[in-house]
C-alpha cells in the first residue's frame, strides 16, 4: 500500500535535508518516492502500477507518495520540474531519481539494481 507524505513525515521516514547535508536514509526497508500531482495523468496512469508493485514488495520495500502541489518545498528541495517522478532510496547508498510513467518491467529492473530487492 502507498502512503501519502507530509514534510515533516519525509524528514523523519527518509531524509531530514534540514539536519543533514550528505545524505543520510532513515528509513529500514528501501523505499520509492512518488512525486506527483492529482491533475497529471501519466500520474494517474502510474499510481495503479506503483500500487501493485507496493503489494508484490510488501515487507521489502515502502512505497510512498508526495504531492507536488501540496509540498512545495519538498519537491524544490528535489529540484522536481517534472512529474511523475520517482526517487529510488536503497538502505546504503545514494538515491536515484527516475522521470516520467514508466512501464512495469523497467520499474522492477530499477528495484533489483538500484534497491536489491527482488520480489
Amino acid at each position: 500500500m502507498t502512503a501519502l507524505l507530509t514534510k515533516e513525515q519525509f524528514l523523519e521516514k527518509v531524509f531530514n535535508f534540514e539536519k543533514h547535508k550528505d545524505w543520510k536514509y532513515e528509513g529500514s526497508l528501501p523505499c520509492i518516492i512518488d512525486f506527483y500531482a492529482d491533475w497529471c495523468g501519466p500520474c494517474q496512469s502510474l499510481a495503479p502500477l506503483l500500487e501493485e508493485l507496493s503489494e508484490t514488495y510488501k515487507g521489502k520495500l515502502l512505497v510512498y507518495k508526495v504531492d507536488t502541489e501540496v509540498e512545495q518545498e519538498l519537491s524544490g528541495a528535489f529540484g522536481i520540474r517534472s512529474i511523475p517522478s520517482m526517487l529510488f532510496c536503497p538502505m546504503e547508498a545514494l538515491p536515484q531519481m527516475a522521470q516520467g510513467a514508466l512501464p512495469k518491467q523497467e520499474l522492477e529492473r530499477m528495484i533489483r539494481e538500484i534497491l536489491g530487492v527482488e520480489p
